[in-house]
């Protein structure tokens, strides 16, 4: 029979885990109240203490943003993404956030994409998205977001400005079909404008080398008199 091997936590571990929840409790208190200078300090201890608690290191991350330390702030959520678990979508959502006003719309994409993923019913991501993608370029992808997003908030109060503006994008994909339709035209038309110009000038060579031809065999004749020589 084998015995069975039981391991208890030594005092130094359980009071150190004791410690981080302190922390972690004194800086979310403070972050909800929207004291997020004061909190920063706390939260940076409980991280510390426990690199696993995906809670604190959210906060962390809010709270330096709120306090302006943007980079700091963006590398505390993605270092804590890939252990975020059940906050994997509002940890991604925010990360994408923050690269969205410092201006990385690139950026700000995957994980908006990431999110989304996570948690496919998270309005805000594909509208944020959907904004991401305006600002790269990808038009088309952008108003299938804008309609995901009316899908699942039918009600919302931007949806007149989202409808204008899947028309503006609609209008001008509209007439980017017709410029490269009159583009296409125009060079089809320029094609058969050089196509007549080189047959006209091959016929005219062709007509040219047929003359040509024709002086050239009677210069080569030997030509015959039949009448009579007339000597005086």
């Amino acid at each position: 029979m084998l015995a069975a091997t039981i391991i208890v936590p030594s005092a130094a571990v359980a009071q150190a885990a004791d410690t981080a929840a302190v922390s972690f409790a004194r800086g979310e208190d403070l972050f909800m109240r929207d004291k997020a200078a004061d909190a920063v300090p706390s939260l940076e201890k409980a991280v510390r203490e426990d690199p696993a608690n995906a809670k604190a290191s959210l906060y962390l991350g809010l709270a330096y943003l709120q306090v302006g330390r943007i980079d700091e702030a963006i590398e505390t959520l993605r270092k804590a993404l890939p252990r975020a678990g059940s906050l994997q979508a509002t940890m991604a959502f925010n990360l994408a956030n923050i690269y969205f006003a410092k201006g990385s719309a690139a950026f700000s994409e995957p994980y908006y994409s990431q999110a989304l993923v996570a948690d496919p019913g998270l309005a805000g991501a594909w509208l944020n998205r959907a904004n991401a993608r305006i600002r790269t370029g990808s038009l088309r992808e952008a108003v299938d977001d804008y309609r995901k997003y009316l899908e699942l908030v039918p009600d919302s109060p931007k949806r007149p400005d989202i409808e204008k503006l899947i028309a503006l994008i609609g209008d001008e994909f509209t007439a980017e079909a017709r410029r490269t339709e009159e583009a296409a035209l125009v060079v089809k038309e320029e094609a058969d404008r050089r196509k007549r110009l080189l047959d006209e000038v091959s016929a005219s060579l062709q007509a040219a080398a047929e003359d040509t031809r024709g002086l050239s065999a009677g210069s080569e004749e030997v030509l015959q008199y039949d009448g009579e020589f007339v000597l005086e």
